[in-house]
């Protein structure tokens, strides 16, 4: 950014990079918020909830009818489409009315638990879907069977277990942190074809 002379930037952070340490692979984008912070220019750190995309990561658990988590299931977050994300960061860019820093959360429609999720994949396939909670170590081990190293194995799983306990997004939501794009519809437009 210095040796660019960028001066205006929109950085994708997450929820939890409030927590600065503490949440594993979002420990990263606490890091790099406090960077930036350090340049002197004028900074956006979007606080982004879960992606909706990350179910990709499970389409064969998907079709199988059976998902995992380590989170209780009934524990309501914030999921988001990256397509709402893109759209906020690009109107912030584009817009010349701020300066300094600025944090906005970006939540999606609506807090949904693993729960609600399952339900509304059963709904949208036709067949059913369930979720289960899982020890943390079974996830661990899933994760280093799926061929991750045992530093990313755990800077994945913190990323749940660093959010799961005692945990209140520093943003609350509002008009301005709400999104569009709601699960069914993303499911429709992005999932169902590839399948």
């Amino acid at each position: 950014m210095r040796s660019n002379g960028i001066e205006r930037v929109v950085f994708q952070s997450s929820v939890g990079a409030e927590k600065r340490h503490g949440a594993g692979e979002i420990d990263g984008l606490a890091a790099t918020e406090v960077a930036l912070d350090g340049l002197g220019v004028d900074v956006t750190h979007l606080r982004c909830g879960y992606f909706f995309t990350n179910l990709l990561m499970d389409i064969d658990s998907i079709k199988a009818g059976k998902l995992q988590t380590v989170l209780p299931l009934d524990l309501p977050m914030s999921w988001v489409a990256p397509r709402d994300i893109a759209e906020v960061a690009a109107l912030n860019l584009l817009n010349r009315g701020w300066t300094g820093r600025r944090v906005q959360a970006v939540h999606g429609p609506e807090d949904l638990s693993w729960s609600s999720v399952a339900a509304t994949l059963t709904h949208e396939l036709g067949r059913e879907v369930q979720v289960e909670r899982i020890p943390d170590d079974q996830m661990y081990r899933q994760y280093l069977s799926a061929g991750m190293p045992p530093t990313l194995a755990d800077a994945v799983l913190g990323m749940s277990t660093g959010l799961r306990d005692d945990f209140a997004p520093e943003q609350a939501r509002s008009v301005v942190t709400t999104t569009p794009t709601s699960l069914r519809a993303w499911v429709r437009d992005e999932l169902i074809p590839m399948l």
